[in-house]
């Protein structure tokens, strides 16, 4: 046998983690990391936090499952507290971001066809995006290193140039129902959509009838400043997908959408087996209970505040290995003039955790959690490794 017990679908990088507490992470050989990864921008609130243990722990010993063909009080209280603190009036919950992206599409659908317009099924998606693994989700992200080998396409995407307002206009079609955007482009390399295209997306979708979806699967729970990031743009939208930071660390996915939007989804119309089980609301209601604290986003902006600087001045520095910081919170890239994934490694000889992205970019997308003073370990590690390539 050649082929691995485990389907060797990932490049993985040879360390193996047995604990972690708050932003470190410890290998079963005793080595230490600092981590700026965070799961890929999942572990929000770092490693045991204490809040999200007892939360599941004291869960675990009561009931684990039971399927949607009942109801779930956990389900109830954390789409309470989602809709009482975003423009949503209902949220579906499933298992992760390219299941909540499912939903945002097939709702989008629901809404024009229940309505009489079968021919309404398109959406029209940016170059570069991210949205998932799914058939359908790496057709609306359509990028070739993702779509290789998995012909034909989903039909039904049509994409566009990054931050074109008139590119999507032209784009759209009778058969139009949507468009959907990531406000931060994550895997595309930690690209922002300007706020002025993102209203002019918003006015663009109501002059033409169609929905507005955000996948906020990254950028969503604090991970900019905000509990979502739309916030900072002045509109909201129709759907929103999110998943990742939700669960600090637990699969849960949602899809958050207005009323309007999601009221022909019925009875039978979609479903999740696994979606919003006990286990996975106690996590995430504990993640909202520290989110939702007074102190928590004012935390994360001012320590992005702290961060932000350092890395500009970083980037002056090693003009060679550094082209741009770019993002917002801490949501970060460093676009980089020598080979990403060879920064990557470098990093992480330092102790530093990281992970790449498109565009030559290295991604920073620490826990929320994180302390000054380990933004001044992080920045110590940068220099050290840049150091290495400047020499």
């Amino acid at each position: 046998m050649t082929i691995s017990a485990v389907m060797p679908t990932y490049a993985r990088t040879d360390l193996v983690f047995e604990r972690g507490q708050g932003a470190m992470l410890y290998t079963v050989d005793g080595r230490s990391f600092l981590d700026f990864g965070a799961g890929v921008a999942v572990n929000a609130l770092g490693h045991a936090h204490p809040h999200l243990v007892q939360a599941l722990k004291a869960q675990a010993e009561k009931v684990w499952h039971t399927s949607n063909l009942y109801r779930v009080a956990g389900q109830e209280k954390l789409a309470g507290r989602l809709v009482a603190n975003s423009f949503a009036d209902s949220v579906f919950f499933c298992n992760s971001g390219a299941e909540a992206m499912e939903c945002a599409l097939k709702m989008a659908r629901k809404f024009h066809q229940a309505q009489g317009n079968k021919d309404k099924f398109r959406v029209i998606t940016v170059r570069g995006a991210f949205h998932g693994r799914t058939l359908a989700t790496i057709s609306a992200g359509g990028q070739a290193k993702h779509l290789d080998g998995f012909a034909p396409n989903v039909e039904g995407f049509d994409q566009v140039a990054y931050g074109n307002l008139n590119e999507a206009r032209a784009a759209i079609t009778p058969q139009t129902a949507a468009v959907a955007v990531e406000l931060i482009q994550g895997e595309g390399g930690i690209m922002p959509l300007d706020p002025d295209y993102v209203r002019g997306l918003r006015a663009m979708a109501d002059e033409f009838g169609l929905l507005l979806i955000f996948d906020e699967v990254q950028t969503g729970m604090g991970r900019t400043g905000k509990l979502f990031a739309y916030e900072w743009t002045g509109v909201t939208p129709d759907i929103m997908a999110l998943a990742k930071g939700l669960g600090g660390g637990f699969p849960v996915g949602a899809c958050l959408a207005t009323e309007r939007a999601a009221k022909y989804l019925s009875a039978g119309t979609h479903g999740s087996t696994f979606g919003g089980n006990p286990l996975a609301m106690a996590a995430a209601n504990a993640v909202m209970d520290v989110m939702l604290d007074p102190g928590f986003l004012p935390h994360v902006q001012k320590v992005s505040a702290y961060l932000w600087p350092k890395l500009t001045a970083i980037v002056a520095k090693y003009p060679k290995v550094f082209e741009v910081v770019r993002g917002k919170g801490l949501m970060i890239g460093l676009k980089c003039r020598v080979p990403n994934g060879e920064v990557v490694t470098r990093f992480m000889n330092e102790g530093l955790l990281t992970v790449g992205a498109g565009d030559n970019v290295v991604r920073l997308v620490p826990p929320l959690i994180i302390t000054e003073a380990e933004v001044d370990a992080a920045v110590g590690m940068i220099d050290r490794a840049a150091a290495l390539f400047a020499a």
